[in-house]
């Protein structure tokens, strides 16, 4: 027995509507046909006990009828109700069996075929027919006209053929027949056929399910009323929100607490029904943190409804903004160095003949004190100059002059040992090393020399005790900003727990001339980012006020650590 189905769609939420029209399950149509069997049974015992001692063989057939018609339907009830399944096509039949045995007896006891109760056969003819098999089907619509044919001819007081209501009759119970037996063929194969595509479809919704719970982006959708019907576990980690809890209910609200960009672009989009190909936002988090998002809004307009369900595409940019970040600093370094080699050049040869001369005429008999000591003044800031023409001049030669297989760890310990003897250095300044030996391919002195500006840096800034710490090692998996271009890295990071570095300088912090201490000339960290740069390595500064500041540079590997050892 196969009960026919009817196509139906989905509705937001997961909730599910017909798309035509619905019939009743199995189990509803029987308890309905049980009650009619019942009420019919219950009329039929009232007339057999009117007519008990008139006729008491009649009545004690019809009190036999009755009960089993009582029994078959408990049995029924049992199926349905308790048991709480789909009866089976010999369960189906039972109970058919159990309607026909009620509804002959009534007729049988209220007239025969000039009875009003044929009209019943009908009802338990289509409802069958459309459960049951067409073989079983047409074998329960012939027992239907036997049974009735027999009454008519043998159960009935008179001996004469029934006439052409009867007839008219039998023709109507066979029309029914056919017509509902071919509706419930194909009704099951729709049914069939809306069951696999189904099936497809939620085989379909699976597999995009899976791809959208693994994508690295965020995917929310709201529907016409402003109700979140869906968001992949990436939203709700970026925007903080748990989706069991806000499914179903107004989505707007908490978007707009933590991406109030985020929020417009869907409000724009649902209100003016256009679509947002590329867009940027901000989502703050309860804690304070913040980080931008690049966003994409599109529209699904629906039938009868005024505005659009709108779907949000967004991800966390904060590494793409950094690298790109990185790249316009560089820009601008080299831009900035190639000016400091010409003003280098075109300066410091003037200048040593303005110092030349000034020492020979400080030098003549002829000069009294007072010029000595401007002379004097001169040459000292002759010579300060010189000296920073000297940083111009290496600041704009930066660059990789030779590369070959360096044992970071090594050359991270030459570094600090000549940091330790700076006069610059605090007594309570400690430099500690950690972290594991790796090598890389690279120029060792311009690596030297970024390390040592660093530790270097970090002592001076503090003025006093600070632990300065560098650690080397590999890079961990997912570590690396996406966009790195780098598959595997070697890192260095210098951290330390001085006082940080003041807001003021800190975007600004890697430019040349930008220094937060007093008599720097505000190029070793813009040295640095161009040695790291000439390595097609990164780095990242991170610094809060009182807490101290960490350093960590990128640099690409070649192949595995154990192979550069």
């Amino acid at each position: 027995m196969t009960e026919p189905t009817t196509p139906t769609a989905p509705r937001p939420g997961g909730q599910r509507q017909p798309i035509w029209f619905s019939i009743p399950s199995v189990g509803t149509v029987l308890q309905w046909l049980i009650a009619l069997r019942l009420v019919l049974a219950t009329g039929a015992l009232w007339r057999a006990a009117l007519v008990w001692t008139e006729e008491p063989n009649a009545a004690f057939l019809t009190a036999v009828t009755v009960l089993v018609v009582f029994v078959l339907s408990v049995y029924g009830l049992y199926i349905v109700r308790l048991v709480r399944r789909v009866p089976s096509e010999s369960q189906l039949y039972v109970q058919a069996l159990a309607d026909v045995a009620a509804i002959i007896l009534v007729i049988h006891l209220t007239g025969g075929d000039q009875s009003p109760f044929p009209s019943l056969f009908v009802v338990i003819i289509a409802a069958y027919s459309l459960y049951l098999a067409f073989g079983s089907a047409l074998l329960m619509t012939s027992v239907c006209l036997s049974v009735y044919f027999a009454d008519a001819i043998y159960g009935q007081s008179q001996t004469e053929i029934p006439g052409a209501g009867f007839l008219g009759q039998v023709v109507v119970f066979t029309l029914v027949f056919a017509v509902v037996s071919v509706l419930a063929a194909r009704l099951r194969t729709a049914g069939a056929r809306t069951l696999q595509l189904e099936s497809e479809l939620a085989q379909v919704r699976l597999e995009a399910d899976d791809v959208l719970r693994t994508l690295t982006s965020g995917v929310l959708t709201i529907d016409p009323a402003g109700r979140l019907v869906y968001i992949n576990p990436m939203a709700e980690k970026l925007l903080g929100i748990s989706g069991s809890r806000t499914i179903g209910l107004a989505g707007l609200e908490p978007i707009r607490a933590t991406a109030p960009g985020l929020a417009d672009a869907l409000v724009a989009a649902m209100r003016w029904g256009k679509r947002i190909a590329r867009s940027e936002g901000v989502v703050t988090r309860p804690d304070g943190t913040k980080f931008p998002v690049g966003l994409s809004v599109t529209t699904l307009e629906q039938k009868g409804q005024g505005s659009p369900s709108v779907t949000a595409i967004f991800a966390d940019i904060s590494d793409q903004k950094r690298l790109q970040e990185l790249h316009l600093r560089a820009e601008r370094l080299e831009a900035v160095a190639e000016l400091s080699a010409s003003l280098a050049h075109e300066i410091r040869n003037p200048l040593a003949s303005i110092r030349s001369s000034v020492e020979q005429i400080s030098r003549s008999p002829r000069t009294n004190e007072d010029e000595k000591f401007l002379a004097g003044l001169i040459m000292r800031e002759s010579d300060r100059l010189s000296r920073l023409l000297s940083e111009f001049l290496d600041f704009s030669r930066v660059q990789v002059t030779r590369s070959a297989p360096t044992d970071l760890q090594m050359m991270v310990k030459g570094a600090l040992r000549l940091v330790r003897e700076h006069p610059d250095r605090d007594p309570g300044a400690e430099l500690v090393q950690d972290g594991e030996a790796v090598v890389v391919e690279g120029d060792e002195d311009l690596l030297h020399r970024v390390v040592m500006n660093l530790a270097l840096n970090a002592v001076q800034a503090a003025k006093g005790p600070v632990r300065v710490t560098v650690t080397t090692g590999v890079a961990e998996p997912g570590e690396l900003p996406s966009g790195a271009a780098m598959d595997r890295a070697a890192k260095i990071v210098v951290a330390d727990d001085g006082p940080g570095i003041p807001e003021e300088v800190r975007p600004r912090l890697f430019e040349p001339f930008v220094t937060g201490r007093i008599g720097g000339s505000g190029l070793g960290l813009s040295i640095v980012q161009r040695a790291v740069e000439a390595h097609r390595g990164l780095v990242f500064v991170d610094s809060t006020l009182g807490v101290g500041t960490t350093f960590t540079i990128y640099l690409p590997l070649q192949g595995g650590t154990e192979d550069q050892a």
